[in-house]
């Protein structure tokens, strides 16, 4: 029996072993980083180092809090943001953003996508008007259901034009691109070959965010993840060389499955090479899951927090598809590991079960 193929990154992605050996070198040295005796202070000298070595691998002046994850650091931002002046509008929240930063929108103002998956600049000036001032603003860098890539220096211009704080979910973007030049951004490290249950709140000016006591400079409580840290730094480490070639193979692979008869989601939009969504047209997603996951693949429908429940797409809703449509598409996602075979492997079995789709409904 062949082995299976993975294709499910963009939910996780393998542990790398320089993140593994990093975390159990801090394993046979941890002490709690608070102690004050010897070994915590070699613990927090360890934590620190990290640190500084993740702010330099992303390019970051800014404060780094660690976190739980990216859904932690999300909550943070939008119960705790302050604006630089009193009377702060409404949130502003796109309308693809992951459920982490719907869940506390609150009554926030929709900002809508066009039929790219991109928000605009009319959008985000309807938005503004509605918000009032200083809005905290929640748009996502990358979608992690389509790989969209947002216009992030617009989206910048904008909110600094309007007073506000722009909240960035960089979670697919952390390791891979350049981030943009947010107030907030959040991710995880078990997206980019870190380990799972830590991540990261980046801020540029603590005095936008409310302290609420504890660790990390007051503004988190709970004993710092030492090994954890490390891990995540070890991983950001390795750099993003591979995206190129990823690339190179998501499009090879754009091309195929519209040869045989799918459909790319946001074919034209800027997109990130690692993430790509795909609809088949007279099959449902749930029964293409069952399907290749009994020929060896692991792919997904939607983000990974959603896709168990097969629930219809707010994203693809968004983006304008209908019921039906939106009911149709997978999400296949490459990682550093991807192989060229795997993915040609992978076209191969769509094709088959395309077929198999339109022989029923003839």
């Amino acid at each position: 029996m062949s082995s299976r193929i993975y294709l499910d990154h963009a939910a996780t992605t393998p542990l790398r072993p320089a993140a593994r050996a990093a975390m159990l070198d801090a394993w046979d040295a941890w002490a709690n980083p608070s102690s004050p005796h010897a070994e915590g202070r070699a613990a927090r000298a360890g934590l620190e180092a990290a640190r500084l070595r993740i702010a330099e691998a992303l390019g970051w002046r800014g404060a780094i809090l660690f976190t739980s994850g990216a859904s932690e650091g999300i909550a943070m931002a939008m119960a705790r943001a302050r604006p630089a002046r009193r009377g702060r509008g409404r949130t502003i929240v796109s309308t693809v953003e992951h459920d982490a930063v719907r869940r506390h929108g609150g009554d926030a103002v929709e900002l809508a996508v066009g039929a790219d998956g991109r928000v605009t600049e009319v959008g985000l000036a309807l938005a503004f008007e509605q918000a009032g001032a200083a809005p905290l603003v929640a748009v996502q860098a990358v979608n992690s259901e389509t790989g969209v890539i947002q216009p992030l220096e617009a989206i910048g211009e904008a909110v600094r034009a309007a007073g506000g704080l722009w909240l960035c979910d960089a979670t697919q973007a952390v390791g891979k691109m350049p981030l943009p030049d947010a107030d907030f951004l959040a991710f995880s490290a078990h997206k980019f070959g870190g380990p799972p249950g830590i991540g990261a709140l980046l801020v540029k000016d603590l005095a936008t965010l409310s302290p609420s006591g504890g660790q990390e400079q007051g503004y988190r409580g709970g004993t710092e993840d030492w090994p954890s840290v490390a891990g995540m730094a070890a991983a950001l480490d390795e750099g993003a060389g591979w995206i190129e070639r990823v690339g190179d193979l998501r499009g090879h692979l754009d091309s195929a499955i519209e040869d045989a008869g799918g459909a790319v989601i946001a074919r034209d939009a800027p997109r990130l090479g690692t993430i790509a969504s795909y609809r088949m047209p007279g099959m449902a997603a749930a029964a293409q899951l069952i399907r290749f996951d009994s020929a060896g693949f692991a792919v997904s429908a939607g983000s990974a927090c959603s896709s168990g429940s097969l629930r219809p797409s707010h994203v693809l809703a968004a983006m304008g598809l209908d019921a039906q449509a939106a009911g149709e598409v997978i999400r296949v996602s490459f990682g550093r590991t991807t192989r060229r075979e795997d993915v040609w492997r992978f076209a191969d079995q769509w094709r088959l079960i395309a077929r198999d789709a339109r022989a029923r409904a003839a």
